[in-house]
């Protein structure tokens, strides 16, 4: 059975917002080996709609963004909506109930499903579904925005922490 884990960068003051702040090299190596090592990631629309960025070429990628896009491209996504009618490569649209849908798919897959977007983490988290919460803490504060818990959460019990680089701290946590 996989473990469905929310992994998101966050500020200090816990906002996510991926044009306030960006990896360095080191968690941008970090966050590739990661996705190539997932069994995929399941995506709001808003995020997918982001991330959707990586699907085409740009000249101007270096060798690390070409390496995350490929990275991304061959990872299996599955993308919750209600408005979006269909999704792009390696993508499948999840219309229905997610607290059905999502619970056979951690059943059918092994290793690491990543949630990406706060709302569904929210959705998914209520519904007892997220197995970790990954928190990449930036030393930066935004004073507002997308918060990364997008409400109330049980409690959760820390189980590690790294750091990754100069700046950022990596805290993960589990449901207690």
């Amino acid at each position: 059975m996989a473990k469905l884990v929310f992994a998101l960068n966050m500020s200090l003051d816990g906002y996510v917002d991926h044009m306030a702040f960006a990896p360095n090299p080191v968690l941008f190596r970090h966050f590739i080996d990661d996705v190539r090592g997932v069994a995929g990631a399941i995506y709001g629309r808003r995020m997918y709609e982001v991330m959707r960025y990586w699907d085409e070429e740009h000249p101007e990628w270096d060798e690390a963004e070409r390496d995350y896009a490929a990275a991304w491209r061959n990872q299996p996504k599955w993308v919750v909506s209600r408005t979006l009618k269909s999704v792009g490569p390696n993508a499948t649209l999840v219309e229905g109930d997610i607290g059905t849908a999502i619970p056979r798919l951690k059943a059918w897959l092994e290793g690491t499903i990543e949630v990406s977007g706060p709302e569904l983490a929210a959705s998914l988290g209520d519904l007892g579904l997220v197995d970790e919460y990954r928190l990449y803490i930036h030393p930066v504060v935004l004073g507002g925005g997308k918060p990364f818990f997008a409400g109330p959460r049980p409690r959760l019990r820390l189980v590690g922490s790294d750091r990754i680089g100069e700046d950022v701290i990596r805290l993960t946590y589990v449901p207690a």
